[in-house]
Order: C-alpha cells, then structure tokens, then sequence
C-alpha cells in the first residue's frame, strides 16, 4: 500500500509560479512510477506529467512540457511539480498517482486507470 498526500496549491494571478509536492508512505518509493494529472470542473482527468522510478525518465503531455517540470527524491519519498508561466486555464485539482514500474515504464504511463494509487487532490487556482 502506498499513500500519497499532495500540497503547494492555492491562488495565484496569472505568470507566476507554483511547485507542488506530493509525500508518499512506504519504504519502496523507487520501485513505483509517479505521475500527475488534473482535473478542472466538468472536464476528465488529464495526464499531465510522470516521472519513472529513478527520475531519469520524463513524460509530459507536449502542451505543458515547456512550462511544468516534474522531479523526485527518492531518498524523501516526495515527487514534485514545478509549474511555470501559470495560465488560468491551469486551475483544477491536481493530483499525484503511482503504479508499480517496469522495464517499460512509458506503457500506458498518461492512462489514469493505470495508476493503483492517489492522492486526494490539491486545488490549483489561477487568476488572470
């Protein structure tokens, strides 16, 4: 079992900055794949970004890539999301996930229902 608890949201005006951190239970932190996604108000859940179990590996949906970045320590069993040039139409909930990695960490690595474990979510909003 892995818990995840995620923070660092909260209000911002547009073009500022935002890093949010997601604190997982457990002693086997490295051995899962962590990603992020959010979800706005009437829309589904949407990948946003993942990072394989040694942080090497990176995945973004192309819309984001150039203004968030994804990063963990493994030794603090956190992973984080910095978010960058912040848009109004960033505002959701976002939330951190993680599955059990393999050698092939990318498969399915942006589906939602892939993920065995979530966080409750933290409320992102963005002001113009």
């Amino acid at each position: 079992q892995v818990q995840l608890v995620e923070s660092g949201g909260g209000l911002v005006q547009a073009e500022n900055s935002l890093r949010l951190s997601c604190a997982a239970s457990g002693r086997t932190f490295a051995t899962y794949v962590m990603g992020w996604f959010r979800q706005a108000p009437g829309k589904e859940r949407e990948f946003v970004a993942a990072i394989s179990m040694s942080g090497a590996g990176r995945k973004y949906i192309d819309s984001l890539k150039d203004r968030f970045t994804i990063s963990r320590d493994n030794a603090k069993n956190t992973v984080f999301l910095q978010m960058n040039g912040l848009k109004p139409e960033d505002t959701a909930v976002y939330y951190c996930a993680a599955k059990l990695g393999n050698s092939d960490w990318l498969y399915r690595v942006s589906v939602p229902e892939s993920y065995a474990y979530w966080g409750q979510g933290t409320q992102v909003t963005v002001s113009s």
